[in-house]
């Protein structure tokens, strides 16, 4: 008996030791040489101060920022509570709160609502928009900032993104890099004062 528990004793510590805590150093020692920022979250600084990532979206509502797509995680944007809303496309929460939300989109302008104005990515923590979205933000954020809307069309084109490979997904807007062009540009406080 004891001829068999000792092996897998010894196994158990071996394979512990080995997949528990070597492979994982090594895989976060070989990350942090190789893409220290990717491997640190892709945290954006302003100043020498984190004031997000690039992988995770913000709640941004006044009117001289760029909104992001509505999340379904948590309290909005709550990288704890990461996840979709699960509602189907018959669900009357799901169906009053896009409706809702297309009719506040309305008072701001006619032009159509792109989807992703109204509804969630899957992870409820998407930090980019499509550019027909960003669009229909220009002259909101015009107006609020005092710029021309030629201006900021700029600073949006220089984070807009086309496709992956050339032909994978749809070309995407980096909402937080483009508020902190936009504070760069006019001088502005920085996001967290939303």
């Amino acid at each position: 008996m004891i001829s068999q528990i000792r092996p897998a004793i010894v196994s158990m510590i071996l394979f512990t030791a080995v997949l528990g805590l070597g492979y994982p150093l090594a895989v976060t020692g070989i990350a942090q040489a190789a893409f220290p920022a990717l491997a640190n979250g892709s945290i954006v600084l302003k100043d020498g101060k984190a004031v997000g990532s690039a992988l995770i979206g913000q709640s941004f509502t006044a009117a001289r920022y760029l909104h992001g797509r509505p999340s379904a995680a948590g309290e909005g944007y709550d990288a704890a509570a990461s996840s979709g809303s699960n509602y189907g496309p018959l669900n009357a929460d799901y169906v009053a709160r896009v409706k809702a939300d297309a009719d506040a989109l309305r008072i701001d302008s006619a032009a159509p609502i792109p989807v992703d104005a109204v509804t969630a990515s899957g992870s409820g923590l998407d930090p980019h928009i499509s550019p027909a979205y960003a669009e229909r933000q220009v002259r909101r954020i015009a107006v609020a900032r005092g710029l021309a809307p030629s201006r900021v069309r700029d600073l949006i084109a220089r984070d807009t993104r086309g496709r992956a490979l050339g032909f994978l997904g749809q070309p995407t807007v980096n909402v937080l890099a483009v508020n902190l062009a936009l504070d760069r540009e006019t001088g502005a406080a920085h996001p967290s004062a939303r």
